[in-house]
């Protein structure tokens, strides 16, 4: 099947997106047909924005790459690799930690699902990006231009003032 069309599904919270995000999704455009961002929630982490806002902060970021669509979905993130007819789902690894669970969750997704999972190593210089971390270093006082802009673009900076509030003064 070497001139088969594959569809791959990157699927986050994006909740916000990072640099570490967009590096992923920009390597990952170059390996697949068409790159799906699915922008769902995880149960585990009450979101800061909505699936619009999300989609909002990302998609100036993906003009230029031509097979990548965004979209939000919600529910079981194999379901949706069905409904938008992935057969690969690509996932980010920053660490041992991240391996460690993103291997269980795909193993499970193949069981469950059919569909195999690929991993991409985050780019160095992204590999100690969060977006939990973006906005705990916003809500502490660490928000900064010169410190935020190397974690998320500026207009996810816009944002998180506009939702948070102004950053607080750091203590510093």
């Amino acid at each position: 099947m070497p001139n088969a069309r594959i569809i791959a599904l990157y699927a986050g919270s994006f909740d916000p997106v990072t640099h570490g995000h967009l590096d992923v999704i920009r390597r990952a455009s170059r390996l697949f047909n068409e790159l799906v961002v699915g922008v769902g929630t995880n149960p585990e982490k009450p979101p800061t924005f909505t699936p619009q806002e999300r989609i909002e902060m990302l998609t100036p970021h993906l003009k230029e790459l031509r097979n990548v669509r965004v979209a939000a979905y919600q529910g079981l993130t194999i379901d949706f690799a069905h409904a938008c007819s992935a057969k690969v789902l690509v996932r980010g690894i920053r660490d041992m930690g991240d391996l460690s669970s993103e291997l269980q969750i795909a193993n499970l997704n193949l069981a469950i699902g059919g569909v195999e999972t690929v991993f991409l190593l985050t780019s160095d210089q992204h590999v100690l990006t969060s977006s939990t971390y973006v906005k705990q270093i916003y809500e502490m006082g660490g928000a900064d231009a010169a410190r935020l802009q190397r974690l998320v673009p500026e207009n996810v900076t816009r944002k998180l003032a506009e939702k948070l509030g102004p950053p607080k003064p750091s203590t510093s």
